[in-house]
């Protein structure tokens, strides 16, 4: 059965949440439903400016796979609120950071199909521990698939939220058989915890393992220089003070000794790796964080070992500060601005998806399950109305 993903969005694009937001008296519940305007999605597909051009219409999708609603609406964002998008000047070129371990003797390489799988099931075990600990995450069937078919394999996507004090936007468990696992967890704004993704694609002989805890404020990352400089309020007035305190608050709570400790030994523990920490395109550079890796390396059983082992303790690091009140919205701080940026990742995330899902799957598939995986768009979320 040939999956149309693209649907699955559909679905997603009417998708309105309610959230409840915490003051000192009491509690009050805020609903927001802010949808993107038709033909947005499209024009990221072809690398335009993502908020400028409306989504196209999709054909329903296979009777296996949940029909989106017979009819939808989209309005614009909410007219009063302005991006909080900062204004900077293009960022400085410097040419992607890699490092080349001297190649050392590759053990036979794993077959891709059991390498997936091996990963898939420590996936989903994973979504499991974070169900558990998380009551209010419950599934999303209407934007759920299972036994798809993407590029002609089979495909699934396990879709989940917590609206509620949890305040996961959206969470997304998706498999392809011998060629993908991937776990997305977007956040909404009443807490400061990184988005996370964890992704393995798997081609040939080879796998691709990219691994990031995405920053919630914007801390102007991509204009880093190649001595790892960033520009000062000479260039950036005082904005640049407001981006050095967002990154100094996201390396003091996340990006701690002991998670890039984590991750350097997991690099150093791979056998003839090529470790990437600079995004290599426009989108990615907008949403990635100081501890963004992608690592290309030979398909062997070490490595798969390896990858599910970083991978669940990655996913348990961000399950941790979850569970920690330190990082809930504190009262007085502003939920609307913080839920417009977030608005806007999600589209620039969507973007820096879609041409990885394309080489891999192809044009049409890939773009079908880069709009599955992003997630409902409309959500973004938590107290986006207050």
């Amino acid at each position: 059965m040939k999956l149309t993903v693209a649907s699955v969005l559909l679905a997603s694009l009417s998708v309105s949440h309610s959230f409840v937001i915490p003051h000192k008296n009491g509690i009050v519940t805020s609903s927001s439903s802010t949808l993107l305007k038709s033909g947005y999605l499209d024009s990221l597909s072809n690398q335009g400016q993502p908020q400028q051009t409306p989504p196209p219409s999709y054909s329903p999708p296979p009777p296996a796979v949940p029909q989106p609603p017979a009819a939808y609406q989209q309005t614009p964002p909410p007219p009063a609120v302005q991006s909080v998008a900062p204004v900077v000047p293009p960022p400085v070129q410097t040419q992607p950071v890699q490092t080349q371990p001297t190649p050392v003797a590759v053990a036979g390489t794993a077959d891709p199909t059991q390498a997936i799988s091996t990963l898939q099931q420590s996936q989903t075990l994973t979504v499991d521990k974070i169900a558990a600990a998380i009551p209010d995450l419950s599934p999303k069937t209407d934007l759920s698939f299972q036994n798809a078919s993407i590029d002609n394999s089979p495909a699934s996507l396990d879709g989940r939220d917590a609206p509620g004090p949890a305040n996961i936007a959206w969470l997304a468990n998706v498999n392809v058989d011998s060629k993908l696992s991937s776990l997305t967890i977007f956040n909404g704004p009443l807490t400061s915890v990184p988005h996370l993704l964890s992704r393995v694609v798997v081609k040939d002989s080879m796998m691709e393992f990219t691994l990031d805890f995405r920053p919630r404020a914007y801390g102007a990352y991509e204009l880093k220089d190649a001595a790892g400089n960033y520009p000062g309020p000479d260039t950036l007035g005082r904005a640049a003070f407001e981006y050095s305190g967002n990154r100094k608050e996201f390396e003091s709570d996340f990006g701690t000794e002991m998670v890039v400790n984590d991750i350097q030994a997991f690099c150093n523990s791979l056998e003839g790796a090529t470790v990437n920490t600079t995004p290599d395109n426009e989108f990615e550079q907008k949403t990635t964080g100081p501890l963004y890796h992608c690592i290309t390396m030979p398909c062997t059983a070490g490595n798969v070992e390896a990858v599910k082992n970083i991978r669940e303790k990655i996913a348990n690091y961000w399950l941790q500060w979850a569970l920690e009140e330190d990082h809930d919205h504190r009262p007085g701080a502003p939920i609307n601005s913080q839920y417009v940026y977030d608005t806007k990742f999600r589209q620039n995330a969507f973007a820096a998806l879609l041409p990885v899902y394309q080489g891999v799957f192809g044009t049409e598939d890939g773009k079908s399950l880069a709009l599955a995986e992003s997630g409902p768009l409309d959500e973004a979320y938590v107290g986006g109305g207050s």
